[in-house]
């Protein structure tokens, strides 16, 4: 069996970003270090980030096995660029994220991110900003559904909001449990389906709560922006919502958007593209990882490499946030 929080497609991941000694790598999502450990061991140096403080540990293991090379820094992906340049190198060669909650964020009651764990309602990777207590007790019918239907992808939104807000006139919600049960009342139970009813408004209020697509677009322009000529960036999804920004972004920057209708005004691209595909496509975890741990099972890769040409800038595209 795999350890506990062990990392998905951790053979991939290094062979995409194939760190050498001497070279710096940021490890954008942190967790319980998987990724930077074996970029260390590689003989790269790394720069971690997570906004969780609750990876302290797991970075004072990395800095005591390795130092002098290794660094945690506590930010969301919006703070890559400040990261590197308070570190005081001139050239960055590899960037990973691996994008959503951790098994061990899932693990912990008390964060409140797991509908099969009874916790306070929180959900936040860091103590900051409203909780997903705050959204459902305070959000109207049309702005809940919403965001529901647009997180979660969740058809039934209209309901569950409806259900939410009947409820939360006789009491708030405060535990995981007490929303999980509501919801599953209000789409009729499970009646013998794989996943939980709650799962969709789960992710979709951990994913608004944490304003994770807008930091996962965030990082994405930070990454094109710092990475040297010839660096690598490697990013590791699990659920279509962020796939579909990560290949849209390598897709964009990589000149490989396709052109619209032949009878429609064509739009010239003058910008150079600022990466090339490490390869095509996204690659997916082999049977041996798949048995030995089930999370891999939606986890996607994609990578591409920096180009000389200059960084495009802000990404916006694959969906409005």
């Amino acid at each position: 069996m795999t350890a506990p929080h062990a990392p998905v497609l951790l053979d991939e991941v290094i062979e995409a970003l194939a760190p050498k000694p001497g070279q710096l790598v940021i490890d954008a999502t942190f967790g319980a270090g998987g990724y930077s450990r074996a970029i260390l061991q590689a003989g790269a140096d790394v720069i971690a980030l997570d906004r969780d403080p609750s990876v302290q540990s797991h970075a004072d293991a990395l800095a005591a096995d390795f130092p002098g090379r290794f660094q945690l820094v506590r930010t969301p992906f919006s703070g890559l660029a400040e990261a590197f340049a308070q570190s005081g190198r001139d050239r960055l060669d590899g960037a990973v994220f691996d994008i959503g909650v951790s098994s061990m964020q899932l693990d912990q009651a008390e964060r409140g991110f797991s509908f099969m764990r009874d916790g306070p309602l929180d959900m936040r990777m860091s103590s900051d900003g409203p909780s997903a207590a705050d959204v459902v007790n305070t959000y109207e019918h049309g702005p809940l559904a919403h965001l529901i239907r647009l997180y979660g992808e969740e058809r039934q939104s209209g309901r569950i909001a409806t259900a939410i807000l009947r409820r939360r006139q006789e009491q708030p919600f405060e535990r995981t449990l007490d929303l999980a049960e509501v919801i599953e009342k209000a789409l009729g139970g499970r009646r013998g389906a794989p996943t939980h009813p709650a799962t969709r408004t789960f992710q979709a209020l951990r994913i608004a709560v944490n304003d994770e697509l807008g930091e996962l677009r965030a990082g994405l322009a930070a990454a094109e922006a710092c990475l040297s000529p010839g660096g690598r960036l490697a990013m590791v999804t699990f659920h279509s919502l962020e796939d579909r920004i990560v290949k849209a972004f390598f897709t964009e920057r990589s000149g490989a958007t396709p052109g619209g209708s032949r009878h429609a005004p064509q739009k010239i691209e003058s910008r150079k593209p600022s990466f090339t595909l490490a390869f095509k496509g996204a690659r997916e975890a082999g049977e041996a990882e798949l048995a030995a741990n089930p999370r891999a099972r939606s986890a996607r890769l994609r990578a591409g490499v920096r180009t000389e040409a200059p960084a495009w800038g802000p990404f916006e595209g694959a969906m409005a946030a």
